[in-house]
């Protein structure tokens, strides 16, 4: 699959087979994801391989939209470290690139994927937090349930829309 191929096919897919995920395929995506560019190549990032059943869990019960995590057979949680910022606040964007890269290494894989937001909403950091032994300077950002897909999604729709940009001004 080229790049161009998995951006305009990826979906969120949030049905799993009871499957395991392969720790050499975890490897690659998680290469994939540290290949992210990063302010002033910070890689403010750290991520959390969550594959014990109790903890995939207990994530749903402090964030509403994690059901899926309960047929998934394993998730990354995607965390920011502040002791590794070179550029205050930047580490926002370092994650979400990682994340991004973490979806479509998945997707190239052929597995299923969503990300799940978890910064900036304060019950969802103090869960993960607690229930993961998580240092008070490093923050979770967001968490990818992965799993061999057990449901199909029509293509995406075109998302291209030419009011949406703008030359030289608004």
């Amino acid at each position: 699959m080229d790049a161009m191929d998995a951006l305009f096919s990826r979906r969120s897919i949030r049905k799993y087979t009871a499957e395991a995920i392969t720790e050499e395929v975890l490897r690659e995506i998680l290469e994939a994801a540290m290949s992210a560019p990063s302010a002033g190549n910070q890689q403010s990032w750290h991520f959390i391989i969550i594959d014990d059943r109790k903890i995939l869990n207990e994530v749903p019960t402090f964030h509403p939209h994690s059901l899926m995590l309960r047929e998934a057979p394993v998730a990354i949680l995607v965390c920011g470290d502040l002791h590794l910022e070179k550029h205050i606040g930047y580490w926002v964007q370092d994650c979400s690139a990682a994340t991004e890269n973490l979806l479509l290494a998945i997707h190239a894989k052929g597995l299923g994927a969503v990300w799940l937001g978890i910064y900036p909403r304060e019950e969802r950091v103090a869960g993960l937090r607690k229930l993961l032994a998580i240092p008070d300077h490093v923050i979770p950002f967001a968490l990818v349930p992965i799993g061999h897909p057990s449901e199909s999604k029509p293509p995406r729709p075109d998302r291209y829309h030419a009011l949406k940009i703008h030359h030289n001004r608004w």
